[in-house]
């Protein structure tokens, strides 16, 4: 879609990249480290100062100190990977083996099942609805049989916006223990909910991150996703086993950029928690200027996502809507159905028509885009 919109010059509200740029801090720190000569290979779980300061924030954000009440260093618990994406592969390698099932709710990132089924492993769909994106814990239970290995969250969820809450997270910790399953939380949006909702990290329930590895993206936080700079925290005796692969994916993640990333958590915590509160106030722009549109809007609790319903505009299925969107129209926007199993998006085509939008752009942006919807 963004080859698309830069092809028949649309304003690009696809992709889910900021229109904005990195933090000048971050950048002059990472041009330090470059100009300094400190280019060569960091250790492969990540640089020690940069675990510590993960540690540290993990700390302040969840009221967690991981494993070890002791030892905030983050050493046994975390590893810096080359994005989310690389720590959401290893994870699934290390825990999945052939004839593993893992339950995934639709619409769902589409790195999962991919890597799922490489090692060996089959996906269990669950759908979500529209327009709460609510988990029906009855119905996750009922699918739950005996080669059930593994639960994938994702919240704030891409790319319904929509947030677990702590019911869900005692729901999702019991079922766990009761089937001796564990869980990967892809939490690369975890700092971005709004109207004051808290976002239930796994990090918060110790019980529960026994037997998880929880995901997050530098890229989202910092607003530099060309980096590929992630993270992934896990109990020492899983991390152990997750290290095993890292080593042999990638060995290391960029140098440069842990010791920039190190600084700005040390030096400028104040960014993360002034996240939210910046990308609420670009959600509520672009409510705003869609309120006289003939779009039907739904919730956005987090991410940097909002869905809209197109039923009163086209009857178009949403691949083809997001097509003419963007070659017609001049506004260029995803899709859901692609976040769907093959098998289940005609049916999904039948009875939804909701693209997304991203609106981590500049306000002007977000007004001339929503200026041109509304005419529709």
């Amino acid at each position: 879609m963004s080859m698309m919109a830069n092809q028949h010059q649309a304003i690009n509200l696809s992709q889910g990249f900021p229109e904005f740029d990195t933090p000048a801090f971050l950048k002059d720190k990472i041009n330090q480290a470059i100009n300094e000569g400190k280019n060569q290979y960091s250790p492969s779980n990540g640089l020690p100062d940069l675990l510590t300061q993960i540690a540290e924030m993990i700390h302040r954000q969840y009221q967690s100190h991981l494993t070890d009440e002791k030892k905030l260093n983050g050493l046994n618990n975390i590893t810096i990977t080359s994005g989310a994406t690389e720590a959401l592969w290893v994870a699934i390698q290390t825990l999945i083996s052939p004839n593993d099932e893992v339950i995934i709710f639709d619409p769902a990132y589409d790195s999962y099942e991919p890597a799922i089924e490489l090692a060996g492993g089959t996906c269990r769909h669950i759908a979500l609805a529209a327009p709460s994106y609510a988990i029906n814990w009855e119905l996750v239970e009922q699918t739950i049989n005996e080669k059930t290995r593994a639960i994938i969250i994702n919240s704030p969820h891409n790319p319904t916006g929509s947030i677990l809450n702590a019911s869900d997270l005692r729901t999702l910790q019991a079922l766990v223990e009761k089937y001796d399953l564990y869980v990967i939380s892809d939490e690369v949006y975890e700092h971005m909910t709004f109207d004051g909702l808290r976002h239930e990290s796994v990090l918060r329930y110790p019980d529960l991150f026994k037997r998880a590895f929880v995901v997050s993206s530098f890229g989202k936080t910092f607003h530099c996703t060309g980096w590929k700079m992630g993270y992934c925290a896990a109990p020492a005796e899983l991390t152990a086993e997750f290290r095993k692969i890292h080593q042999y994916v990638t060995f290391c993640s960029f140098t440069p950029a842990q010791i920039a990333i190190a600084q700005m958590l040390k030096e400028q915590p104040s960014h993360i928690t002034a996240l939210a509160s910046f990308y609420q106030q670009k959600r509520d722009l672009l409510i705003k200027a869609l309120k006289d549109s003939r779009f039907t809007l739904l919730p956005s609790k987090g991410t940097y996502f909002l869905l809209l319903d197109y039923s009163a505009i086209s009857t178009l299925n949403d691949r083809d809507f997001c097509i003419w969107l963007t070659k017609e129209i001049g506004v260029a926007a995803i899709p859901l159905s692609p976040l769907y199993p093959a098998e289940h998006r005609e049916a999904y085509h039948q009875e939804n028509k909701v693209i997304r939008l991203c609106f981590a752009k500049n306000d002007e942006t977000l007004l001339k885009a929503a200026g041109i919807l509304c005419q529709l």
